[in-house]
C-alpha cells in the first residue's frame, strides 16, 4: 500500500506542472453578475482582453445579472474546479450578511485570485436638481425630508451602501429606488427616475461628460485622475469620508495550486502593462492586480468593515 501511495504521489508532482502547462485547454468563462456596461463589466472585458492575449486561448465575459451578484457567485462556486471558470466579483461579495440565505460562503467556496482594480464610486446629480455641490445636496435634502430618491445597482450594493454611510453621517433620509446594475440605475438618473446616486466612475464618465449628470463627489481618499475638478466626499464637506468599491477574480475552491499560480502570474503582469493601466486609470479605475495571498488579507478585512454599514443602515437580509 506504501508503495502504491508513493507512486500515486510521484505522478501527481509530474501531473500538476504539466496540468499548469496545458491550461487552459478550452475558453475560459468570466462570469459577471451585474449588467453589460457597469464598472464590474468593465473591469471583467479589460482583463479578459488581456489575458487573451497572454494564454493565446479565449476569455469570455459572461453576464448574469441578479440577487446583487449572488447568481453569478452561486455559478461558480458550483462549477468544475478546474480553473476554466472564474468570478469577476466586486466589494458586494464581500458582505455575506445582506443575504438571508447565502448561495455560498464567501470564506470557504472561492479561492481568491486577484485584486485587479479599486473602482471609486462618485456621487451624482440630476443635471435639473438646483444643487453644485455636496453641501448643497444635504441642505435640499433636509429640506425635504424622504423626498428625494437616490438609485443603486441593488439592495446592498456598494452604491446603496455608499449613499447609506453618507446619509448616516450627513443625518438626512432619502428613499432608496435600487435598480439591477450600476449601468441600469444610470439610466434612471439620466432619465429623472431618481435625483442622485452613487455609481462608479467607468460607468458614469460618458453621462458626465454629456451633461447628463453632474458629478459631485467622489467616495475615496484622494481626488480621481480621471475627474480631477471632482472633491471627495472629505473635502466637500464630510470629514473621514471614504468608501472604495474593488473589483476582483476569484476562482471555485479545489482549482489546483499550479492554475491558480499560472493564472495569478499573468494578471499580475498584464496589470502592470502601461496600455492597459492608463486604459484603466482614463476610465476611473485604480489598478491593482495583486497576489492570491494579498487578495485573501483584503476580502477577511473587507467583511467586518461593511458589515458595520449594513446593521447601522439597517437593511434587512433577502
Amino acid at each position: 500500500m506504501r508503495a502504491i501511495a508513493m507512486a500515486v504521489a510521484a505522478i501527481s508532482v509530474v501531473a500538476l506542472p504539466a496540468l499548469a502547462q496545458t491550461f487552459p485547454s478550452k475558453p475560459v468563462r468570466i462570469v459577471v453578475g451585474f449588467g453589460a456596461g457597469g464598472g464590474t463589466d468593465i473591469a471583467a472585458r479589460a482583463i479578459a482582453q488581456k489575458l487573451t492575449e497572454s494564454f493565446g486561448s479565449n476569455f469570455i465575459v459572461d453576464n448574469r445579472p441578479g440577487a446583487a451578484g449572488n447568481l453569478a457567485g452561486d455559478i461558480v462556486a458550483r462549477a468544475p474546479a478546474d480553473g476554466h471558470t472564474m468570478l469577476m466579483a466586486n466589494s458586494t461579495i464581500a458582505i455575506p450578511s445582506l443575504s438571508a440565505k447565502p448561495p455560498f460562503d464567501i470564506r470557504k467556496d472561492f479561492i481568491p485570485l486577484s485584486l485587479v482594480a479599486l473602482g471609486p464610486s462618485v456621487l451624482v446629480v440630476h443635471p435639473s436638481l438646483p444643487v453644485k455641490d455636496l453641501k448643497g445636496l444635504i441642505a435640499l435634502a433636509k429640506s425635504k425630508p424622504g423626498e428625494l430618491s437616490f438609485g443603486s445597482g441593488g439592495i446592498g450594493n456598494i452604491t446603496h451602501l455608499a449613499m447609506e454611510l453618507m446619509l448616516s453621517q450627513a443625518a438626512v433620509r432619502m428613499v432608496h429606488i435600487p435598480y439591477k446594475g450600476g449601468a441600469p440605475s444610470v439610466v434612471g438618473l439620466v432619465s429623472g427616475e431618481v435625483a442622485t446616486l452613487f455609481t462608479s466612475i467607468p460607468t458614469a464618465l460618458p453621462m458626465i461628460n454629456a451633461g447628463k449628470m453632474r458629478a459631485i463627489g467622489v467616495s475615496i481618499s484622494s481626488r480621481n485622475p480621471a475627474l480631477p475638478n471632482v472633491p471627495t466626499l472629505a473635502e466637500a464637506g464630510l470629514p473621514g469620508y471614504y468608501a472604495a468599491s474593488w473589483y476582483g477574480l476569484l476562482l471555485p475552491s479545489g482549482v489546483p495550486k499550479p492554475v491558480v499560480d499560472v493564472l495569478s502570474k499573468e494578471i499580475v503582469a498584464a496589470m502592470q502593462v502601461p496600455a492597459v493601466r492608463d486604459s484603466m486609470v482614463r476610465q476611473g479605475f485604480e489598478p491593482v492586480g495583486n497576489t492570491p495571498d494579498d487578495f485573501s488579507r483584503f476580502i477577511r478585512e473587507e467583511i467586518p468593515r461593511w458589515e458595520r454599514v449594513v446593521k447601522a443602515a439597517g437593511i434587512k437580509p433577502e
